[in-house]
This record gives C-alpha cells, structure tokens and sequence, in this order.
C-alpha cells in the first residue's frame, strides 16, 4: 500500500530497525532482506509501527528533519521492498531468497536460545580464546608438529585414494561442526540460520546464512561470525594436544589413529587459514564489514574497481557517488585486497590443492582400468566421486549461471515483443 493511495493508515510487516551510525538499518527477517536509510527513514518506520499513522509519521519526520519529508515515495519503495503486509485474500508471507547455488528453502530454528546462550557467553568466548592460544603455542614450541599436505594422502599405506576415501566423511564431520557453530550461535542471538553450499572460484564451500544478523547491533554481530573458527580453534587446540602427548611418550595411540589426527589437524589449519582469504567473501570478510561499519562493500568494492579501471558506466558513477561513505573508505584498499586475491589462490592451489590432487588421480587412473571384481576398483571409484563432489561440483556451480544467461539471452531473442521489468529499486545498500 502507497502512501499515495488515499489511505491514512499503513501496516508494515514485522521489521527490525537498527541504529546504525549515521544510518538505520530496516529489514523484514522472514525474507532475509535488509536495506540501510538515512536516519529520518527510522523515524518514519519507527511512527508507523506504533500507530500505522501517515499523518503522524509525515509530522514526525518533518520534526526530525526541520523540514518537509517525502513521506509518500519512502513508503512506496517499501512497499516495493515487501516490507509492507498487504490484505489481498490468500497473501503468503515473503519468502527468503536464494543466497547460494543449493540452499534450504526456509530458515531453521533449533534450539531456544537461552539453551544454548552459554555456549557463546564471556566465559565460553574465553575457553575458545584459550584454546587458540593453545594451538599457537603447542605449533611454536614443537614446529615439528605443523601439519604437511602429506598427511592426508599418506593416511593409509594402500595410497592416496584409500586415504581420501577415509577422511572424506571426517572432514566432512569438522566442516559440518564449524557451520552448525554459525548457526548455534545465532540461535543464542534470537535468530535464525539456513544452510547451504556454493562455490568460491574452485573451492567448494558450505555456508550458513547469517543475513538476519543485521537486525542486531553491530557489537552483537561479532559472535556469529566467529563462532565456525572457534570451533575449528577448539578441535585444532584438542587434536594437537594428543599429537603433543603422543610425541612426548605420554601415551603410544594407535598407528592409523595417529595418521589420522595428523591429517584431521592440517584439514583444520587450512581450513582456519582459508578464512584468511578476505576477497573470497570469508567469515573474517564478514568480521571485516562489521567492524569497519559497511554496509555493501562487496558492490562499492565492483564499482571502486571499475573506476579505477576507467569501465565505469555513467549510471555505475551515480550509484558509486550515493554509497555510503564507510563502504567507499574501505572499497579504495580493499579492491586492491581483492585483486591480489587472484594470485593467492593460485598460491593456495600450488601448496594445498595440486599436490593432493596430483597424488588421487595417480593412484585412480590405473584402479579404474582394474576389473570390477577387484576391491581395488570400487576403492577408485569411492576416490572418483569423491573427487567430483570435491572439484567437480564447483565447476558445475561456477557454469550453471552461465548457462542460464544462454538460455535467457535464448528466450529474449524468441520473445522480442516482451518487455522486461525492471529490479525493484533498493532504498539504499
């Protein structure tokens, strides 16, 4: 409902208003969608839910401003934004859009969140702090302990491929463990998460999506961002420390026992350095946004580029110049950050990636020309779809929307008659 309609009254569906600087951060969390305004925006949103009024919210604004308010276009754009509860007989409420290449439908609660607010309190924070220093420690003093790439395809003395196969569901397990800490941790927020797995170039990622967290306050947004590396600390700070003990001659474990901790250690420090890599959109990416108080830095960072490359569109350099101004402070370094970024993960390639994967596919290749009755062959086949899952999948993922624009352009071209709608227009990042 428009402002322009005639009505004096407007209901909005339940939203979240946030402070934040010198912007107000409105959003619905059924759909996951937030947008930033100027303050007066969280006047006038703030004087419609507590009494649906226009004309209140029209004087309201007009008091904070000391000047008169487009009240009228302000509530259209909301309306386009879905943040306004329409009565048409059947209405379902909006749904969350799709934030990775496979994702659940709907958001996932879990448990209340005083259940698990003591795993995410001060004391917990300083348990996962000390194990991190732990795991620091424990690699200085004993360097010798840093895990190599090696243990991971020298887990089993058939080879490389018996050694994924082994580790695969394992890593799997530790993979799963760092996401289910997003989500517990935005479960003692208040919130809720959803999972999903995408792609970052050629790595395979799996991901909680925390979009809700922007309907708490910046401070309160730390914790679920960081909760997956302290449980990666924790689990690294627990499986060094046997690594240690055994060294020490505490305790003689097991041989594969050993093997397997060892490359269960390197899986957790390369996964835990990975997050380093800010330009792939990373948990300290997103520590990143909320400490320097951005709120779209991903797309400030695009046209920063752009016109640093002097490929700016006429209407890019618009959009550029009305962004907030933290997201062009922090855009005019970190679109060289992300430049860079290209050559570290062909670094990261080099030293994680290229040697495993040499190894799998020598020691695949010739278990596939193996009969079917042997062990040795469903062993590489085990190997294969392990392989595919792991770098298979992100190609797939990096072609589908390729793909898709194929078949668009396609369309477009058959239906030349038809005229596409334009985006809805964002109130602002």
């Amino acid at each position: 409902m428009a402002a322009g309609g005639g009505e004096d009254v407007l209901r909005l569906r339940e939203l979240s208003v946030v402070d934040d600087g010198d912007r107000v951060i409105i959003g619905n969390l059924q759909s996951g969608r937030f947008v930033a305004v100027p303050l007066v925006g969280g006047v006038v949103v703030r004087e419609l839910q507590r009494h649906g009024s226009l004309a209140e919210a029209e004087a309201a604004a007009e008091r904070f401003a000391g000047q008169p308010v487009n009240v009228a276009a302000f509530v259209d754009r909301l309306g386009q934004l879905g943040f306004v509860e329409h009565t048409h007989p059947g209405e379902e409420p909006p749904q969350p859009a799709r934030t990775a290449a496979i994702q659940q439908r709907n958001w996932l609660a879990g448990p209340a969140p005083e259940k698990v607010a003591w795993l995410f309190g001060p004391a917990a924070w300083a348990v996962y702090a000390g194990m991190l220093a732990i795991a620091v420690a424990i690699l200085t003093a004993r360097p010798q302990l840093m895990p190599h790439p090696r243990a991971v395809y020298t887990l089993l003395h058939a080879g490389a491929g018996p050694s994924l196969v082994l580790l695969f569901p394992c890593a799997m397990l530790l993979a799963a463990a760092h996401e289910a800490g997003h989500w517990l941790a935005a479960r003692a927020a208040g919130l809720t998460a959803r999972f999903g797995i995408d792609h970052r170039m050629y790595f395979l990622v799996f991901e909680t999506d925390l979009s809700q967290l922007w309907a708490l306050p910046r401070r309160r947004r730390f914790g679920p961002l960081l909760a997956g590396l302290a449980v990666d600390a924790t689990v690294l700070a627990i499986l060094l420390g046997i690594q240690l003990t055994a060294a020490e001659h505490w305790w003689a474990p097991p041989v594969l026992a050993a093997r397997l901790t060892a490359a269960l250690a390197f899986t957790e420090i390369a996964a835990m350095a990975w997050q380093c890599l800010l330009f792939l959109r990373t948990d300290l990416y997103g520590v990143l946004v909320a400490a320097t108080g951005c709120h779209n830095l991903w797309r400030v960072k695009t046209l920063a580029l752009r016109r640093a490359l002097h490929i700016l569109t006429p209407a890019q350099a618009a959009e550029l110049a009305t962004a907030n101004p933290r997201d062009r402070a922090v855009a005019a370094w970190f679109r060289w950050l992300w430049l860079a970024g290209f050559a570290a993960a062909v670094a990261w390639f080099a030293w994680f990636y290229l040697p495993i994967v040499t190894h799998l596919v020598a020691w695949t290749g010739p278990g596939l020309a193996t009969s079917p009755a042997t062990g040795r062959f469903w062993l590489a086949m085990a190997c294969t779809a392990v392989l595919i899952w792991r770098y298979g999948l992100p190609a797939a993922l990096t072609l589908r929307p390729v793909g898709h624009a194929i078949r668009h352009q396609a369309t477009r071209r058959k239906r030349k008659t038809a005229r596409p709608e334009p985006p809805p227009a964002e109130l602002a990042e």
